[in-house]
């Protein structure tokens, strides 16, 4: 059985300052042969799993052609998407004869001219291979997944944890039932229950309630005989695409009217209680507060407009400014500034700084923070984290760093690339150890959970201004579906 691995991960963030261009693309980088191997199959990545099925499965090769993952950003451009695509579609045609494709997805992509990124180019891939060489795709709890993607795929499935710790399971659970359609042994039909229904990020933790008991009833629906697969998908609120929002995905063994069943039961129940799918956080104040007044530490403050895994800069200031004015210390956080990150190598370990960080992508995320301190240290940015983290990476890049302590108690993480806070390691490489904070200052909602939450006693959500604001109703939607839940509070399911 010979099966090729190719495809992109990016979530697209419409409201975002940045486009994801050519050159971001390129610089990510766009991985290619064995090389992909090399990168991805000691992570916990969709890939890993891909890989992890070729390994236990005798008479099976697995030919990984190109990937790319970018950090969530702007949609891509025109160029971008058609440059990474027709690589991608060009490696397809003069590698094969395949007998199945497994594509590495995310499904909340958006390029310029095409809302539905992720599922033109399933289309696409389909209509290289022909209508019967089985499909695979694996995607992220945050897709927004449309017909075009389960109209050209054969198997689709879906992370189902947030923080996203699963990929690897749910990569092998997909090239799993691929190899089994390959073989004939099953015949994959999907039904898709998309809801007008948009999750507020808050309520998107998959052990918090009542995502937590619309999980366990969809493993319970799995162990029903001809159900293969079951998958509650958060949405991504952040596209604005006529295919956002929450959706429910059943895969059975020819009964296409017990996958509908199985995914309309879910749906109904999703929708039963999607009052409880909205919410708020703290405002910015009043969350340093919490965190300030926590009995034991480090306490992890997440900064939610510029959560960095949703399209964010990574560059907003909002928390530091506050937490000067408030006479909060003790307060560690990363930022996204190569500009400053450069003035720090230029000091060198030990030297003095004056300098601005931060707030300089666009004018929603803060001013620039001025700066008096001392640098702790200085690093290329590569790092490898074995441990858990946010969608399985274990190799990470943010580029020229150094790690700076101000003269008023804050220790900063300053990066050349734009990273959610993922990894312990982010802030040790520069000097910094998370576990003498008295507040981790973290860009993200969920994500930063995998690796923090085991060590930070108490968790608080700010609502800071940016392009992830808790506040969806302050986005200026055009292209959603309409009515929708919460925008229409009268919304029908």
């Amino acid at each position: 059985m010979r099966l090729a691995a190719v495809g992109f991960g990016h979530e697209a963030n419409t409201f975002a300052p940045v486009p994801a261009g050519l050159d971001a693309w390129q610089a990510a980088p766009i991985v290619e042969g064995e090389q992909i191997r090399e990168v991805y199959a000691g992570s916990e990545s969709i890939l890993a799993g891909f890989f992890a099925y070729a390994a236990e499965t005798p008479g099976v090769e697995l030919v990984p052609l190109l990937f790319a993952w970018l950090t969530p950003s702007g949609p891509s451009t025109e160029e971008a998407y058609e440059h990474l695509t027709g690589r991608m579609l060009d490696a397809l045609r003069h590698g094969g004869p395949w007998d199945g494709v497994l594509l590495p997805q995310h499904g909340a992509a958006v390029a310029a001219h095409v809302p539905d990124a992720d599922g033109e180019f399933i289309r696409r891939v389909r209509s290289v291979v022909g209508p019967d060489v089985p499909i695979g795709v694996t995607l992220d709890m945050h897709a927004n997944v449309s017909r075009q993607m389960v109209d050209h795929a054969d198997v689709v499935t879906v992370f189902q944890t947030n923080p996203h710790v699963d990929a690897a399971a749910q990569g092998l659970a997909c090239a799993r039932l691929l190899g089994r359609a390959v073989t004939a042994e099953i015949r994959p039909v999907m039904a898709l229950a998309a809801l007008p229904l948009a999750i507020n990020i808050l309520r998107q933790g998959t052990a918090d309630e009542p995502m937590a008991s619309l999980l366990k009833a969809a493993r319970a629906q799995e162990r029903r005989p001809g159900v293969l697969s079951v998958s509650v998908v958060e949405g991504f609120p952040y596209a604005d695409v006529p295919e956002m929002g929450a959706s429910v995905l059943a895969i059975t063994d020819g009964q296409p009217a017990l996958a509908n069943e199985v995914a309309m039961h879910l749906a109904d129940a999703a929708w039963a209680v999607r009052e409880h799918f909205t919410g708020g956080a703290h405002s910015v104040d009043d969350a340093l507060r919490t965190a300030d007044t926590a009995p034991r530490g480090p306490v992890l403050l997440l900064d939610m407009g510029d959560n960095v895994g949703g399209g964010s800069p990574g560059d907003s200031t909002h928390l530091l400014h506050a937490a000067r004015r408030l006479g909060i210390t003790g307060l560690i956080e990363s930022i996204y500034d190569p500009e400053a990150a450069r003035q720090c190598v230029h000091a060198g370990a030990g030297g003095r700084v004056e300098l601005h960080v931060g707030g300089k992508v666009d004018d929603r995320h803060g001013r620039p923070f001025p700066v008096s301190g001392e640098v702790i240290a200085v690093a290329d940015g590569t790092f490898e984290d074995p441990s858990p983290t946010h969608g399985g990476s274990r190799y990470f890049d943010l580029g020229l760093s150094a790690g700076i302590r101000t003269d008023d108690g804050f220790r900063l993480a300053v990066h050349s690339r734009a990273a959610g806070t993922r990894s312990r390691e982010q802030f040790r490489m520069v000097g910094i150890d998370p576990a003498e904070a008295r507040i981790i200052a973290a860009k993200g909602v969920h994500s930063p959970r995998a690796a923090f939450e085991p060590m930070c006693p108490a968790l608080v959500w700010a609502d800071t201004p940016g392009a992830t604001s808790a506040n969806l109703e302050a986005l200026h939607y055009g292209n959603r579906r309409r009515p929708m839940f919460p925008f229409e509070p009268e919304a029908t399911w």
